[in-house]
């Protein structure tokens, strides 16, 4: 997904549009056209009143987090899709989502990732592109909303490359946020907006539902404190994953641990590769000494470069 995870799973173009026309828009006087547009009622008005209720605050309530991996061969044609109409079509043009980034792991990165028995990745490398992504807190409803409607749409269109698997996909509700350096720097709204460097996806299974609440605060009040300080890491942001609706897309799974797990984004101010060993090999023993949980992904990536097809050759 970006957030593909939801509608149905019918496909097919139109007939009278090529590939290149159903991605980006009708040329001419075709479907794309303002004129076939203006002939459309598109119920203008109710955006005016929509805008006029509900929350409108800047905090992330929640995110989309999304790792997926493009099947062997398809990893230039899916990274072009994505980039050229996916992120905008499927994701920012949506209402609610007000920041995006995508990120990659070369087979450099993917080859860091621990533990090697991992209940999120199988195997532990699979899973070469994430997403992420900010929803307006209190407005997961009404996204979702448009999400399942818009997916249906791009199906039904032939927008969406069929040629991937998704590893790690679910919305997100945000728990905490933990900064290194107090009230200075960027605050979590502007993490995917700012350049890091690097980050970090690092997923933690409680030991059972009555666990994670205990697990969030030895995390907040202990454990990241520590750890953020004097590292390249400058925030970590901890979601509750939530139940995918139920008509989601058929080829994404139903997300697992809604009752146990806590997802993790380390956002570096440096490249992961040059602190790995330093300030993220052990997160593993350390979760497991606690006696809280069980570290099940620690995956580091590099910010892709929008509109380029950088690191592309190095996924496999």
């Amino acid at each position: 997904m970006t957030t593909d995870a939801t509608g149905d799973a019918t496909t097919g173009t139109t007939a009278d549009t090529t590939p290149s026309e159903t991605a980006h828009g009708a040329t001419a006087h075709g479907k794309g056209s303002p004129e076939a547009a203006a002939s459309v009622d598109t119920r203008a008005a109710a955006y005016a009143e929509l805008a006029a209720v509900g929350p409108y605050g800047v905090r992330p309530g929640h995110a989309l987090i999304t790792m997926v991996e493009p099947h062997p061969g398809h990893e230039y044609a899916y990274n072009r899709w994505y980039e050229d109409d996916h992120f905008i079509a499927g994701a920012m043009a949506m209402p609610w989502m007000f920041a995006g980034r995508r990120w990659v792991a070369t087979r450099e990165l993917q080859l860091l990732r621990y533990p090697e028995e991992s209940a999120v990745a199988r195997p532990v490398t699979a899973g070469c592109y994430l997403s992420t992504y900010w929803l307006t807190e209190g407005r997961y409803d009404e996204h979702m909303k448009w999400t399942v409607g818009i997916n249906k749409r791009l199906n039904r269109d032939g927008r969406v490359y069929q040629d991937r698997t998704h590893v790690f996909t679910a919305f997100q509700d945000h728990a905490a946020t933990v900064y290194r350096d107090g009230a200075a720097g960027p605050r979590d709204f502007h993490a995917l907006d700012h350049p890091y460097a690097g980050l970090v996806l690092e997923v933690i299974d409680a030991d059972g539902p009555d666990g994670r609440a205990a697990l969030l605060e030895w995390l907040r009040a202990r454990r990241l404190p520590r750890r953020l300080a004097g590292s390249p890491a400058a925030m970590v942001t901890v979601f509750r994953p939530t139940p995918l609706p139920g008509d989601r897309m058929t080829y994404v799974k139903q997300v697992e641990g809604v009752d146990t797990r806590l997802t993790l984004l380390w956002f570096l101010q440096q490249d992961p590769r040059e602190c790995w060993a330093a300030h993220f090999a052990g997160l593993g023993e350390e979760v497991a000494e606690s006696g809280l949980g069980r570290v099940e992904l620690v995956a580091p990536f590099l910010p892709t470069v929008p509109g380029t097809d950088r690191y592309v050759a190095e996924l496999r």
